[in-house]
């Protein structure tokens, strides 16, 4: 079964529909988290920028006047609140967890029965990817991070996220991902 648009489920949840509201929040909330992850937040602060952009929603619904741009609409909200927090906080934060990059880089996740050797063989190369990842330029990381969001956003939800040219955006990915590969090359 088709979903419905975004704009009749828009104006369901405007009127307190809560499958509305759910469905909404299923279709983009790995968008916004990925959003929220892309400016390195560890995850309690991602959480908050998370609910901080759906509060927004709430307080906006009735306002939103192009239904179809709402996953640009929460990506910039997003965005904008993690730059919020970030000015409020002004300080380091972690740079996330290993497995936001295995699959794009073609590698497995092992299960929880593996033998020693294999954890640790996965611990070495998740700890060569994350210390390449973090030579990686800070908009190469923003990118690279919102675009392994599940599902993917659209390049005009990227766009919006991270305040890019749509055209740029192809490009720039194969040159990040290309220099990360050469690094772990190397490595």
């Amino acid at each position: 079964m088709a979903e419905p648009e975004n704009a009749e489920v828009l104006r369901a949840a405007a009127t307190g529909d809560h499958k509305a509201w759910e469905s909404i929040v299923d279709r983009y909330a790995n968008l916004v988290w990925s959003v929220a992850r892309s400016f390195q937040l560890g995850r309690s602060d991602a959480s908050d920028v998370s609910q901080a952009t759906w509060l927004r929603l709430v307080e906006h619904i009735a306002d939103i006047r192009d239904a179809d741009r709402l996953g640009s609409w929460l990506a910039t909200t997003a965005r904008r609140e993690a730059l919020a927090l970030l000015r409020r906080g002004g300080r380091d934060v972690p740079a996330g967890s290993a497995t936001d990059f295995i699959g794009i880089l073609g590698g497995t996740l092992a299960g929880e029965d593996e033998d020693l050797d294999a954890g640790v063989l996965r611990d070495e190369r998740d700890k060569a990817l994350w210390h390449e990842f973090s030579a990686l330029s800070g908009p190469c990381q923003q990118l690279l991070r919102v675009l392994i969001a599940d599902p993917p956003p659209s390049y005009a939800e990227v766009s919006a996220a991270l305040d890019v040219p749509v055209g740029s955006i192809g490009p720039t990915r194969q040159r990040c991902l290309g220099t990360l590969r050469r690094r772990l090359g190397s490595t």
